[in-house]
């Protein structure tokens, strides 16, 4: 079963949502906010996904910014920004796909299509 973790406000995961549904794509639904990742799931994923840590991030989120992120990343160890993403699912890329054989962070069409149709 597909896994998609979402935030209800957010308005990509909302155009993930709606592309899966017209796809007739079958998925788990899990509120981001209140159910996120820890960090040894994260860890998991990361590696399942093949995609480097930085993609992992919500870099155009609130807290990214107010935490100057963007600066203080590159200077982190690998297990500072595990535990910083576990801490808090706003922190987390959104909408986060986990399929049998894909993780894939943020949507692109061609990706999810290439993922799952």
């Amino acid at each position: 079963m597909n896994k998609v973790y979402c935030y209800s406000k957010c308005s990509t995961c909302k155009k993930a949502l709606k592309w899966l549904d017209n796809n007739k794509i079958e998925y788990e639904l899990i509120d981001i906010k209140e159910n996120h990742p820890d960090e040894t799931t994260l860890r998991k994923l990361h590696k399942k996904s093949g995609l480097p840590l930085k993609r992992f991030f919500n870099t155009s989120g609130k807290i990214y910014k107010d935490m100057e992120l963007s600066k203080r990343l590159p200077e982190m160890s690998e297990d500072d920004q595990f535990m910083l993403l576990a801490s808090d699912g706003m922190i987390v890329k959104r909408p986060l796909l986990i399929t049998d054989k894909n993780v894939l962070t943020g949507f692109k069409e061609s990706e999810w299509e290439n993922a799952l149709l």
